[in-house]
């Protein structure tokens, strides 16, 4: 039960050996450190969860090395834009032992920050990896892990204490069933972490991936590519997610929706699972702005424009009432964000299958059959629903149309 603030011992064994003809720089060995979260509903949330603790502690680290006690490490990196990940170079044909430390305490993150016997459990991790063709550290070579749980001084030897006491109570039977102590745990080997292309901006959000130079393999189901093409962003824009749609069609999805940024939180997910989620879920997890643009991009909620119009291209005949040819009429919606006259005249040009620029100029009949020239003052004060009748006159030099509005 490890106790924050205290230094505590990761021996690093390897049977790995490079030749001995290879260059001394080539046959190290490069391990990536990290402390997370072990259960899956914070691991959602470790970004958030990451920023309110650097908040509450300026100037801290979640981890770090003890440089005096550590043996065989070799160009220890403690980057400050990540403050939950630390990395160093070592010889696996040396003793090698890194000491670290943990300054943050398991009940910072649970619902209750008071202290007690309980708290969220930590993970670490360490992904170890060697030099590749190219000359960097790049070549996975192994990962594992380990739980924990972190507290101050008095309240470890409390839940040991705690612990201890309950396990004696049980029958013979049921202790079985327990581990027994030990005085060192040993890591399990598991998945590298995956990641994500590192951002090279110094104001990084700490936590969310590896500060140094190389990459760990991306999963195919995970998004590697941080924004999607330009040309097709806008095509599929604003499509809705179907629930039958599986893993990588929901990481799609993601992309082109650009929610890039959240492609290894739901790395799991189908289309079924996310659109089971409620606004308040996204929320926890994306935070409040990027959970609410979630939450209405799973709900396919369209943009309200700010004015409708309806526009007949129908001219009635001489012999009939105007009245009558207006409830006969076809009309068509016109939906209008800007509220421009520009934008006024590209909506007609696609009403009237003609080009935008062959418009020389819009009007409007007024009181005893004046033409008033459309302007974006008119347009802004148009209410709301209005019905329109427009009309196309051919005119010459230059050569384009007028457009009549009554």
């Amino acid at each position: 039960m490890p106790s924050t603030g205290q230094s505590y011992e990761i021996r690093m064994l390897s049977n790995w050996r490079a030749a001995s003809d290879i260059p001394e720089s080539r046959r190290l060995l490069k391990s990536v450190l990290r402390v997370g979260f072990h259960d899956r509903r914070l691991q959602y949330s470790e970004r958030q969860q990451l920023e309110g603790w650097q908040l509450s502690h300026p100037g801290d680290r979640i981890v770090d090395i003890d440089i005096p006690l550590s043996v065989g490490v070799i160009d220890p990196l403690l980057n400050p834009s990540y403050l939950n990940i630390v990395e160093f170079l070592w010889d696996p044909s040396k003793r090698t032992s890194v000491f670290i430390q943990v300054n943050c305490i398991s009940t910072e993150f649970t619902q209750k920050k008071n202290g007690g016997e309980k708290g969220a459990p930590f993970r670490v991790q360490v992904d170890t990896f060697k030099v590749d063709s190219q000359g960097n550290f790049n070549e996975h070579v192994y990962s594992c892990s380990c739980q924990v749980k972190v507290f101050k001084p008095k309240g470890a030897d409390r839940k040991q204490k705690t612990d201890r006491e309950k396990v004696e109570k049980r029958s013979a039977l049921e202790r079985e069933k327990y581990q027994p102590s030990c005085e060192t745990t040993v890591f399990i080997e598991g998945m590298p972490w995956p990641e994500i292309e590192i951002p090279k901006s110094p104001s990084s959000t700490p936590g969310l991936c590896s500060p140094s130079n190389f990459k760990v393999p991306t999963p195919d189901r995970i998004c590697a590519s941080p924004v999607c093409a330009s040309d097709s962003s806008t095509e599929c824009a604003g499509e809705s997610l179907n629930p039958s749609a599986s893993i990588s069609d929901t990481q799609q999805w993601l992309l082109r929706n650009r929610f890039s940024n959240y492609c290894r939180t739901f790395s799991n997910f189908t289309g079924a699972d996310l659109l089971k989620m409620t606004r308040r879920d996204l929320t926890q997890i994306c935070g409040v702005a990027d959970g609410i643009r979630l939450s209405h991009a799973l709900t396919a909620r369209s943009v309200r424009p700010r004015l409708t119009l309806y526009i007949s291209t129908e001219s009635p005949s001489k012999n009939q009432d105007i009245t009558d040819a207006n409830q006969t009429a076809l009309y068509q919606e016109i939906y209008m964000e800007d509220m421009t006259a520009a934008e006024l005249t590209n909506k007609l040009a696609d009403l009237f299958s003609v080009p935008a620029n062959h418009i020389l100029r819009i009007s409007r009949t007024g009181p005893h059959g004046i033409h008033i020239l459309l302007s974006d003052m008119m347009v802004r004060n148009m209410p709301e629903e209005s019905c329109f009748t427009a009309m196309l006159q051919k005119v010459q030099n230059p050569d384009g149309f007028h457009c009549i509005l009554r």
